[in-house]
């Protein structure tokens, strides 16, 4: 929903009514993950997409039609071989979208959400989806505050807790309580939805290859930095816009930057002065992937002054090393898809196997 968040923010301020669809739960090889959302508003104007095209026009139906009741309604969508002109997901997944009115009377803390979201404030909107608490009804936890409720106070206090946890991790699902917030029960299913700050990518080696990786890494969301000890090199210009660009030794400027479990960091320098430093402080510190450039020997030498640093094998097992899918990459932007396919494989489980030498779900279980 984050790019939507400038039309729904107008739409918002000026007491326009709109429906807001969002993706709750996935099974299969469904095409948007839970989160997906799209708007519709004044002028049938629609914004967003919850399947890539294949149910868009009943969600927009539905959108017009929750927005004149003012009732959120929940709908799910799969293929059926039965009926070939039935709405669906032409791949054969299911989705289920809960469709909900937004306005200042439906939806107090909307504005303030869109604002967190916009700053990179986190923030957690919980969302009853369905149970004896009303539907569509909202809940929004920040780290130190809540706004609304979900219509119970026990159920408010038990959603929060996990809230705040849900936050901390980035993560966006389906919990289940009772109508009181009670744990053991599965009466009332509410929609967690995480907006946390983008998650961090950290380049060290301001070359050729650090553009093309910086470039993709802030395709794919992240919110990117590029270091180098070397001012000349470490210049804004020879970077794309929107990239922070740092003139430090490496290992120092780690050493001064929070990093947790999202955070990527990609090893492009090559040179013992800089990497043995920098890995030495990367593989003892929270990270969801650290990469490293190199050649098989510059990997070898490099492991073993890892070694002589102190680094003992748990900790070497987290280097990938040399960084990257086998692609038989040669130019800076092919290297780069050939690392971002490692990092994304290392996300979801993927094994980097071409699809069609392999069976089974596309997406493996829980995935979005």
């Amino acid at each position: 929903m984050r790019d939507l968040l400038p039309v729904l923010e107008r739409w918002y301020a000026a007491r326009v009514p709109f429906g807001l669809a969002t993706v709750v739960s996935v099974s299969r090889s469904a095409p948007r993950g839970p989160g997906a959302a799209m708007a519709v508003g004044p002028d049938d104007e629609v914004v967003g997409s919850v399947s890539g095209g294949c149910v868009e026009g009943a969600v927009f139906d539905l959108a017009q039609e929750v927005v004149a009741e003012s009732e959120a309604r929940l709908a799910t969508f799969g293929y059926s071989d039965e009926d070939a002109f039935a709405v669906g997901l032409t791949c054969g997944g299911e989705i289920t979208v809960l469709v909900r009115p937004v306005t200042p009377e439906t939806d107090p803390a909307f504005g303030a959400v869109a604002a967190s979201v916009g700053s990179g404030e986190p923030v957690t909107v919980a969302t009853v989806v369905d149970g004896p608490a009303r539907r569509g009804a909202t809940l929004a936890v920040w780290p130190e505050a809540v706004a609304g409720s979900l219509g119970d106070p026990g159920l408010d206090v038990a959603v929060t807790a996990d809230a705040r946890g849900e936050l901390a991790l980035g993560a966006t699902g389906l919990r289940h309580y009772g109508p009181h917030g009670e744990r053991r029960e599965d009466s009332v299913s509410v929609f967690l939805h995480s907006f946390a700050p983008p998650p961090r990518m950290l380049v060290f080696g301001a070359i050729d290859y650090a553009a093309a990786v910086a470039r993709i890494g802030a395709f794919l969301g992240y919110r990117v930095t590029v270091c180098d000890a070397r001012p000349v090199f470490a210049t804004p210009k020879r970077f794309p816009e929107g990239v922070e660009v740092v003139a430090e030794w490496p290992h120092r400027y780690l050493r001064g930057t929070e990093t947790d479990e999202r955070t990527v960091i990609c090893v492009l320098t090559h040179d013992p002065k800089f990497d043995v430093p920098l890995l030495e402080e990367a593989l003892r510190r929270p990270a969801a992937y650290i990469g490293a450039m190199g050649s098989r020997r510059t990997h070898d030498d490099r492991r073993k002054r890892l070694v002589e640093a102190g680094l003992d094998e748990r900790e070497l097992a987290r280097l990938r090393s040399p960084l990257g899918l086998d692609l038989g990459a040669r130019t800076p932007e092919e290297v780069a898809v050939s690392v971002a396919a490692e990092i994304v494989a290392l996300r979801w489980g993927g094994s980097g196997v071409p699809l069609t030498a392999t069976s089974g779900a596309i997406h493996a279980a829980g995935s979005a």
